[in-house]
């Protein structure tokens, strides 16, 4: 084995803490070769913004040959707690609105509000990221790109895979 090229896994998960150690179960990667993005959502908001940016970086500088996206099933508090707070900035937002529906055609959301809180389906938010990655040229088509989900409840946690033809199954 040519140990200048070890393969290594990418995720891009939600800001949520505990995802590696359940990863690392269910994928059989080991922790020295997993490499993770965090943001909120694990969200693409743009082919060319900066996660996609660091997801380019990171095939091609750390031999990344196999992507997870990962999202959570339980994010409800959050994306509420965020339309409350954006209340109070109501005239703002509908300008931002204006300006993005009539002024930024390559915009990724209709509004303010879907743009920060991302669609209320995490298994469309995960298919939508996956498909950026899989069909951005930069990629090679050799990396493999997959969506799963993280189910956390009752203290138990499982892992559902998000196939692109909308069809799930489980890993666990």
């Amino acid at each position: 084995m040519n140990l200048d090229k070890i393969q290594k896994a990418l995720f891009l998960t939600d800001i949520e803490n505990g995802l590696e150690t359940i990863l690392q179960e269910v994928t059989n990667i080991h922790p020295e070769n997993m490499l993770t993005i965090q943001s909120y959502g694990s969200v693409i908001s743009h082919p060319y913004g900066d996660i996609m940016r660091s997801v380019i970086i990171a095939i091609y500088q750390e031999n990344v040959e196999e992507i997870f996206v990962v999202g959570t099933k339980v994010k409800g508090n959050a994306s509420a707690n965020v339309l409350t707070q954006l209340d109070s900035m109501k005239d703002k937002i509908q300008t931002l609105d204006y300006l993005f529906q009539n002024s930024r055609p390559e915009f990724s959301s209709v509004t303010v509000n879907e743009w920060l809180n991302g669609k209320e389906n995490a298994s469309d938010n995960i298919e939508k990221n996956v498909n950026i990655i899989r069909n951005h040229p930069l990629v090679p088509s050799h990396v493999k790109v997959r969506g799963l989900i993280v189910n956390n409840n009752d203290g138990k946690s499982s892992i559902v895979e998000v196939p692109t033809n909308k069809t799930a199954s489980n890993l666990t």
